[in-house]
């Protein structure tokens, strides 16, 4: 009975949004809302710039943007919250789309200046390929944004998705004055408040009651006809709508004046799933079936830079996780295990000693972990949907201090199995290169190369359109394109053959003059078909 209700206690979700729209200040209040943290540093502030609990790295801090998942723990109102805050930056959406796959629902935020933008648009696309549930959180109503029922319209007509307003905003901008919370028929003040949780509340059974023309004056003719009019055009939440990912309920508030933020979280813990099957190579893996199961999403070398420690994040899919217990890890088909595995608060983290289904765990990994491998009680399956990209942008590495050489190899490899970039080998002279799918990876890589592992090097540019895998059944052809392809032939980590084609049209005559030759768009070649369709 203990393992089911240690289930049903679980809530795991991600928050996503396009950069900018208050994504991990939204998170930083979730953490002051739970206890978790007691009070909340403004991110930005016109001389003083604190950092947001959940962004760990030096280059986050100097940048003010996330670049890498943030993990944390919590807990609210007898529920155990895993929140995952994710890059909104679209260089790094590769890291968010592998985020997406460990978690059963999401919080997209969207910011009401600016409405419903690109890199929105590309992550709710992968929450729809899942059917994963969703609320809408329109951040900034404290600021001159767009009209509620514009962006409403907004939301399903670019999205493809119902909404259903559960919390109005009354005004905005400079005469924004709260939120009415439409389901519990409550009046929610606005206070500019960045540091604290705010309690005042009043609540109405009767809109026409007097008190609300006391407390908001003009405004509360227009709030009336507003609720009438969503009452009459919206049809009432039906939570399975909502867990179909079918219907999206929306929330309006400053995330960073901590306001109508409790409307959504408590609505949140009511509605948003327990944790969900998930598919494997063997079918759906049911939480509630007690062989334990999990995978790994995410891996983040030097979380803490003074013990050079490596992380592997796992997702708990089933079953019971136990410190010091064995595990069979299917793909090098070898026991391990975990002395110190860990749950997270950003960047601190405590030793635990059990996770359940829903659960993040950090495990300390030596380099036997990659991203997508399965941890079982000793089945030998593998979770399936993890996605992996071909990447477009490619530098060759140069090294600018011949002394630093071990330093810079191990740098490459580590941050390269994080997932955030690809490594392929090129002969002659094991040149290594790195493909990624956005510029801004090249930075970040170049700058913890140099902070975390003291080496030094120059990131030159290659002219290759993409990177292909290359597998056959005839291998006599692939010696032969091999061969002939010499200069555009490389290797990834594991040693499979990669073609770096040059151009869209080299590509398409390579599949033409090599018709036993399959080229693959991803490195996960099992499910190649899966992914590319």
């Amino acid at each position: 009975m203990k393992y089911a209700e240690e289930i049903n206690k679980r809530k795991t979700f991600a928050i996503i949004s396009h950069p900018d729209a208050g994504k991990t200040t939204l998170t930083e209040k979730f953490l002051l809302f739970g206890g978790a943290i007691q009070t909340a540093g403004a991110v930005k502030s016109n001389k003083i710039k604190k950092t947001a609990t959940s962004d760990f790295m030096e280059i986050e801090r100097q940048r003010g943007i996330s670049v890498a998942t943030s993990v944390m723990s919590f807990e609210y109102h007898g529920h155990l919250i895993n929140l995952l805050d994710t890059p909104g930056h679209k260089d790094f959406a590769e890291d968010t789309y592998r985020t997406l796959t460990a978690v059963d629902s999401v919080i997209l935020v969207i910011d009401s200046v600016n409405g419903v933008e690109e890199q929105t648009k590309r992550l709710t696309e992968v929450c729809r390929m899942r059917d994963t549930p969703i609320i809408v959180f329109v951040n900034k109503m404290d600021l001159e944004g767009r009209d509620s029922f514009d962006l409403l319209d907004e939301v399903e007509n670019t999205l493809g998705i119902q909404v259903r307003p559960l919390s109005w905003p009354i005004n905005k901008g400079k005469s924004f004055k709260g939120v009415y919370n439409l389901h519990e028929h409550q009046l929610n003040l606005f206070e500019a408040n960045k540091t604290k949780v705010s309690t005042e509340v009043v609540s109405f059974d009767d809109l026409n009651d007097a008190r609300l023309d006391d407390l908001i004056g003009s405004d509360a003719d227009q709030l009336r006809e507003d609720v009438e009019l969503i009452e009459g055009v919206y049809e009432p939440l039906d939570p399975e709508s909502y867990l179909k990912g079918q219907v999206a309920p929306v929330f309006f508030g400053s995330a960073v004046n901590n306001f109508g933020i409790k409307e959504m979280l408590d609505t949140f813990v009511s509605i948003a799933p327990t944790p969900l099957p998930r598919p494997s190579s063997k079918g759906p893996i049911d939480p509630y079936q007690k062989e334990f199961s999990g995978f790994i999403f995410k891996i983040h070398a030097n979380l803490d830079p003074n013990h050079r420690d490596r992380i592997a994040f796992l997702r708990v899919c089933s079953g019971m996780f136990e410190r010091n217990k064995f595990f069979h890890h299917t793909r090098l088909d070898k026991q391990f295990r975990f002395n110190n595995p860990y749950s997270f608060l950003a960047r601190e983290k405590s030793v635990i000693d059990t996770a359940y289904p829903g659960d993040v765990i950090g495990l300390y990994d030596t380099g036997n972990f990659k991203i997508g491998d399965t941890l079982t009680d000793g089945d030998d399956f593998k979770f399936q949907g993890i996605p992996s990209f071909s990447p477009e942008i490619f530098r060759e590495v140069i090294n600018k201090d011949p002394m630093k050489s071990k330093q810079l190899d191990k740098g490459v490899r580590q941050l390269t199995d994080e997932g955030v970039a690809q490594l392929f080998i090129q002969q002659p002279g094991s040149k290594k290169i790195i493909g990624t799918v956005g510029e801004l990876q090249f930075e970040v890589i170049k700058y913890r190369l140099n902070e975390e592992y003291g080496a030094s090097c120059d990131l030159v540019s290659k002219s290759f359109y993409k990177a292909c895998w290359i597998t056959t059944t005839d291998e006599a052809q692939l010696d032969e394109f091999v061969r002939l392809k010499a200069s555009e032939i490389a290797y990834d980590k594991d040693e499979n053959p990669v073609f770096l084609a040059p151009s869209a049209w080299m590509l398409q005559m390579a599949q033409e003059n090599y018709p036993k030759l399959t080229f693959h768009f991803t490195s996960e070649f099992k499910t190649a078909a899966q992914a590319e369709s």
